[in-house]
């Protein structure tokens, strides 16, 4: 593992979900990319025993958290505390790239 990494070298795509990519993980934290094509969805979901944020790197995205939907674009950051719905959808016409972080880190 390196501990300098250029994003571009990490961002893709998959025709049939949201693509995404470690950059870095640890017991306490990873952080990746996640990559939404025009029209692709992250589903509410929750993490019971971590807090999340999205960094929004480029493009665009609605985003839902809790009760509150809100769009967000570049340098916009989305907090969901542990036990908190949230998901994003990319409803713009460019690739949505997510700086992503979760602490602690999933357990493997």
């Amino acid at each position: 593992m390196t501990n300098f990494i250029d994003y571009h070298d990490r961002i893709g795509s998959n025709s049939d979900k949201v693509f995404k990519s470690t950059l870095f993980q640890s017991s306490r934290i990873l952080v990746g990319l996640n990559c939404l094509e025009p029209g692709q969805t992250q589903r509410t979901h929750t993490h019971n025993d971590q807090d999340k944020f999205y960094f929004v790197v480029e493009g665009e995205g609605e985003f839902i958290v809790g009760e509150e939907t809100q769009e967000a674009g570049v340098g916009c950051t989305v907090w969901a505390a542990a036990g908190v719905h949230h998901g994003v959808t990319n409803a713009g016409d460019q690739r949505l790239v997510l700086l992503v972080g979760f602490a602690p880190a999933p357990r493997s």
